[in-house]
């Protein structure tokens, strides 16, 4: 497929969604790019998040893991249904009775401001990272298949991507995503199943032959619980699921800000329950894909892509795609399934880290109303550039699959905002709020040494997604460490 034909196909995606842009934009105010002003229907909330939860990693790099990982996903996938009902019926209701913009105003009333800029600087650092990483992997998908050919260096394909996202972001932020993130969503289903029809006829399979096959079998095992030491058992996956469930979107601004959007309450809880149920099935049907495309490759002899002496994985589903001979339509499918899995992820990042930095740093909505506009759009156009600047640093450092590294992050960075919570939410212990920061600090260096040095100091233990729970227990004990003499709570802030 011609590079020229791929870039037609991206500007007429874009312009959709300018499109849709122009009209959520209209008047927008403050209220509407950080609330959408409370008027979102769940549903339709719901259907854009999954395309939000599962982004252009999930695209690619899922089925890329197939091979190292088999079906393992899954028990994680499993653990993150019970995080969404800690998040539906636990956070939820206080971040609706509290009324907050940013959810880390619940730090700052439970503990204090120290607290509240703590957890809103690891968000920003998580969210900032996320991004970077979901980010790198669509521009190095465009890269390699379209601007490589035009010899355009990479850091000009990294500016167009986040200069995209900040045309049609800036104006509406979140009430825009709402709407365009259901596009987003329709576009990468569709192109999922579309993609699985389109190999199955190529292969002469019809679905019971796929799980039927030897081939399939290969790659199938979705419970793993003979060897505890290893990062896919089962009881390490799922709880580090739920787990990643509770920080990557309980107590994300980026996932969160979409449903402080709805109208109330209980809507609220009915999109995350149906967000729950629903990314259950489509993450199965994309390590469906992963195998069919180990399949697939293994009977037609096309290799997985090697990028500076690395395999990428990562790489065989555009591969297949886009230099494969199943035709022109999978081409198209993918290419618009690509960039809606990854920019529904990265428009409402930009918008999160823009409302967080105005809200929780600059404190936005205390100064005076005839420069509010100015600063949340000059802290718009400043995120925007930290993007670029770390997912071009990312260029030049990673070389393992990308989902492998999102998650990995994720356990060091929501770690302290876990243990925050937690102690914040099921205590009434006051603590000495000024060395909050320390504990949080002290909590990821503690955790970074016992994941890097477990297998001599824990007789081979190796840790997983578990890793997170760790990291929050030592935020969570840490902070009774620093327990301050007693003193009135404010009972308000944990009433549900």
């Amino acid at each position: 497929m011609e590079p020229i034909f791929l870039l037609s196909l991206i500007a007429v995606y874009f312009s959709l969604l300018i499109l849709i842009a122009h009209f959520t934009g209209k008047n927008a105010s403050n209220e509407t790019f950080f609330k959408a002003n409370k008027k979102s229907p769940w549903y339709i909330v719901a259907f854009g998040m999954v395309g939000a939860s599962l982004s252009g990693v999930t695209f690619i790099s899922i089925p890329g893991w197939v091979q190292s990982s088999q079906f393992s996903y899954m028990q994680i996938v499993f653990g993150y249904m019970f995080g969404y009902l800690v998040i539906a019926y636990v956070l939820i209701p206080i971040y609706y009775n509290m009324q907050v913009t940013s959810i880390y105003e619940f730090l700052k009333h439970r503990f204090g401001p120290t607290s509240h800029k703590t957890g809103a600087f690891f968000f920003f650092v998580s969210r900032v990272l996320g991004s970077a990483f979901r980010l790198f992997l669509v521009a190095s998908v465009l890269q390699y298949f379209i601007f490589d050919a035009w010899n355009v260096p990479f850091e000009i394909t990294v500016v167009l991507s986040i200069l995209l996202i900040w045309i049609y972001t800036f104006k509406g932020g979140i009430k825009t995503i709402v709407w365009t993130d259901t596009l987003q969503t329709t576009f990468m289903l569709f192109s999922l199943f579309a993609t699985i029809y389109i190999i199955l006829n190529k292969l002469n399979w019809s679905v019971s032959d796929v799980f039927a096959s030897e081939e399939f079998k290969q790659y199938s095992q979705i419970i793993f619980t003979d060897d505890f030491s290893d990062k896919k058992h089962f009881l390490k996956s799922f709880f580090g699921g739920m787990f990643i469930a509770i920080g990557m979107t309980g107590l994300d601004q980026d996932m969160m800000q979409k449903n402080l959007t709805c109208k109330n309450t209980k809507e609220a809880q009915w999109n995350v329950m149906t967000l729950g149920f629903v990314l259950i099935l489509v993450n199965f049907v994309f390590l469906v894909l992963g195998a069919l495309l180990f399949i697939y490759a293994e009977k037609f002899g096309i290799a997985t892509p090697v990028i500076d002496g690395s395999i990428k994985t990562d790489l065989l589903f555009p591969e297949i795609a886009l230099k494969g001979d199943l035709g022109i339509y999978i081409g198209i499918f993918f290419i618009l399934g690509l960039i809606a899995a990854a920019y529904s992820s990265a428009d409402s990042a930009l918008t999160a880290l823009t409302t967080s930095f105005c809200v929780d740093f600059l404190d936005i909505e205390n100064r005076e109303k005839s420069k509010q506009i100015g600063i949340r759009k000059k802290t718009h156009i400043a995120i925007s550039i930290v993007l670029i600047l770390v997912i071009i640093f990312f260029r030049y450092v990673l070389k393992e699959n990308v989902i492998s590294n999102v998650l990995q992050v994720a356990s060091y960075t929501y770690g302290p905002l876990l243990g925050l919570f937690a102690f914040g939410i099921f205590t009434k212990i006051p603590v000495k709020d000024s060395l909050v920061w320390a504990v949080a600090i002290l909590s990821v260096i503690i955790t970074y040494f016992l994941n890097n040095y477990s297998t001599q100091f824990l007789n081979g233990y190796v840790f997983g997604y578990e890793l997170l729970i760790v990291n929050g227990l030592i935020t969570f004990i840490g902070l009774l460490i620093i327990r301050a003499p007693k003193k009135e709570i404010n009972e308000s802030v944990l009433n549900q």
